[in-house]
């Protein structure tokens, strides 16, 4: 059954129009699901009888099922959350100084094939629809209400590639930004994508406040092509000047995350490499520690080459950060936990 989590704000508007209900009835079932959070049509009072009963007939509120959690040391816990056709995906909640941050799945499975990701090792079934994307943040927003907690930052950079299913993202971004709804600001939504440069040009000419991030993850088109099999289509050079368009169009900052394999990509001449490669950009890099996957066999650096990494490209004039390590006691890698159900 349809998610009503699929209509955005405009969305519903229209919809409510085709059962010929005027739009304030649209409002007032927006406002129920995203700032009451209802579980059910029937806790929507305002509503008329005639109207729940065709809702409820139409459409469910929650298109998933969690199935498994999992909660680390540190506080980052897990979802695995199963959706109507038996389809599993994961959810991640970390928990920073600034806030709530929930890391969100865009498509079950991942065609791009990245060599160190946990998310390739089940290729895609398909895309998520805008529904069961919100769905996973407001099952764990549901939860943080009982600790009177909000998620304050929003990233999709889970299972697959979000510019793939380009059209369910934006309308899911639209649904949790909208004022009337979650609230979340634009400019605490982050969209990740390895580089599919076709898709990057026409989210340039969207002209929305949300953060754009690449998966880089290497400096050069030999390393890169050998991790990241997306790089053969389209190249560094042809990467690079795409988003410098987007930074031109837009005005933003990007931020490049790159995961630092041991012997892999961590080395000075790497730190060089990328630093001429961005150098002068309106952008800064994300180092992260890699979350191992047995089947790859990629193992993370140790915390002393990060950090003379992350040194090096800030005495090169290119801003860095590093990030701290999370969950590194549950399966935390994207796509670990569902590869682990689904292989038994």
């Amino acid at each position: 059954m349809k998610t009503i989590y699929d209509y955005n704000y405009a969305d519903l508007e229209t919809l409510f129009l085709s059962l010929n209900q005027k739009k304030f009835r649209a409002d007032q079932c927006f406002q129920w699901l995203y700032r009451k959070r209802v579980s059910s049509f029937q806790e929507m009072t305002d509503l008329s009888k005639d109207l729940i009963e065709t809702l409820s007939s139409l459409y469910c509120i929650n298109p998933c099922e969690c199935v498994e959690k999992q909660v680390a040391k540190d506080g980052t816990t897990k979802y695995l959350f199963q959706l109507q056709d038996g389809a599993l995906i994961e959810t991640v909640l970390m928990h920073y100084e600034f806030g709530e941050s929930l890391c969100v799945t865009s498509q079950v499975g991942c065609n791009m094939g990245c060599k160190f990701c946990a998310s390739g090792l089940l290729k895609k079934q398909r895309d998520l629809t805008s529904g069961e994307m919100v769905a996973q943040i407001m099952y764990v927003q549901k939860e943080l209400d009982q600790e009177s907690k909000r998620i304050s930052n929003l990233v999709i950079m889970g299972t697959g590639e979000p510019f793939d299913n380009y059209e369910n993202v934006m309308s899911f971004c639209k649904t949790i930004n909208h004022d009337k709804g979650l609230a979340l600001g634009a400019r605490h939504i982050t969209i990740s994508t390895c580089g599919l440069v076709p898709m990057i040009e026409k989210f340039s000419k969207e002209h929305v406040q949300y953060n754009l991030a690449i998966s880089l993850h290497a400096p050069t088109d030999e390393l890169r092509s050998k991790l990241m099999p997306i790089n053969h289509a389209y190249p560094l050079h042809q990467l690079m000047d795409s988003l410098r368009r987007y930074s031109e169009e837009n005005n933003r900052r990007l931020t490049f995350e790159y995961i630092l394999l041991k012997g892999v990509n961590d080395s000075d001449e790497n730190e060089r490499q990328l630093a001429n490669l961005i150098r002068g950009m309106n952008a800064y890099v994300n180092l992260i520690p890699y979350n191992q996957v047995d089947e790859h066999g990629y193992k993370t650096c140790d915390a002393k080459t990060a950090l003379h990494f992350y040194d090096c490209l800030m005495k090169n004039k290119v801003k860095a950060t590093l990030r701290a390590k999370h969950g590194d006691d549950i399966d935390a890698a994207c796509g670990q936990l569902r590869a682990k159900h689904e292989r038994g």
